[in-house]
């Protein structure tokens, strides 16, 4: 839920300290216009831009819709001020998601090209203060959100290890954590895939292995029913597929919220 705080936060941050060229008279209509192809995403954070400055926006495409150049994606009518002064919040938020949620469906795709059953995720690396905008805009791209914050599931990882010990750890917070929370711990190495299911893992990351070796763990943690598998670090659109062929549950990708291109979009008025 995108608060009237953080939409303020947003605008004032644009309009800066003394702006004139907002201020203009009349009524105006407006489109949010796709100059290139792409999946759509962040429009609920667009529109709620608009809402907030009181612009009607008429319609609108949902997110996850494929559009190609030139399709609109909304439409708005309203004061030419606050239409001028929404516009390139709207564009901005708008752009950066739908550019995850087009570099996620790219992944899914090449991912099915191997694999139905894969989930490809993303991951905690977002920007602060978007983490909700760009976590639905891999779900535009029909990725799954992983854990949306910490309190989600605990993930032990290599400096919890380093300090307690692979065992150790995972006893330690298995009884701390309710029922309902899953428990994932980060391996570097095959052999330590199996010793962190037998310790009571719900999920073992294989980290930073290669394709080879992650279907090596894929195969020896098969024996732990109910065990999920995860492949991660420095998976690319590139190797996405061969890491999709391993047989692992999910492939999770940093690189969908940190690293996607913006979708290029345009804002026209008419006048």
């Amino acid at each position: 839920m995108i608060s009237d705080t953080q939409i303020e936060h947003w605008l004032r941050e644009d309009i800066g300290h003394h702006d004139v060229t907002n201020q203009v008279p009349g009524e105006t209509t407006g489109r949010l216009v796709a100059k290139e192809s792409g999946t759509v995403a962040g429009l609920e954070a667009a529109r709620a831009v608009f809402d907030y400055l009181g612009v009607d926006v008429t319609g609108s495409v949902d997110p996850g819709t494929r559009v190609d150049a030139g399709d609109v994606v909304f439409q708005v009518e309203g004061p030419a001020r606050d239409v001028l002064r929404g516009e390139r919040v709207a564009v901005n938020l708008a752009g950066h998601a739908s550019g995850i949620a087009t570099k996620t469906r790219a992944a899914v795709e090449r991912a099915r090209g191997e694999s139905d059953a894969v989930r490809i995720a993303g991951t905690r690396k977002t920007t602060p203060g978007l983490r909700g905008l760009e976590k639905r805009a891999v779900v535009a791209g029909g990725g799954d959100t992983h854990r949306l914050d910490l309190s989600h599931m605990v993930m032990i990882k290599e400096n919890h290890i380093a300090e307690m010990g692979l065992e150790e750890a995972i006893g330690e917070f298995r009884e701390r954590v309710s029922f309902a929370t899953k428990i994932e711990v980060e391996v570097e190495t095959v052999e330590d895939a199996p010793r962190a299911a037998e310790a009571g893992a719900d999920i073992v990351l294989l980290d930073n292995m290669d394709p080879e070796a992650v279907e090596t763990a894929v195969s020896a943690l098969e024996v732990y029913e109910g065990t999920l598998t995860e492949a991660s670090g420095g998976i690319t659109l590139e190797t996405v597929p061969e890491y999709a062929a391993t047989g692992v549950d999910i492939v999770s990708m940093g690189t969908l919220t940190h690293s996607a291109p913006t979708l290029d979009l345009s804002f026209r008025t008419s006048g």
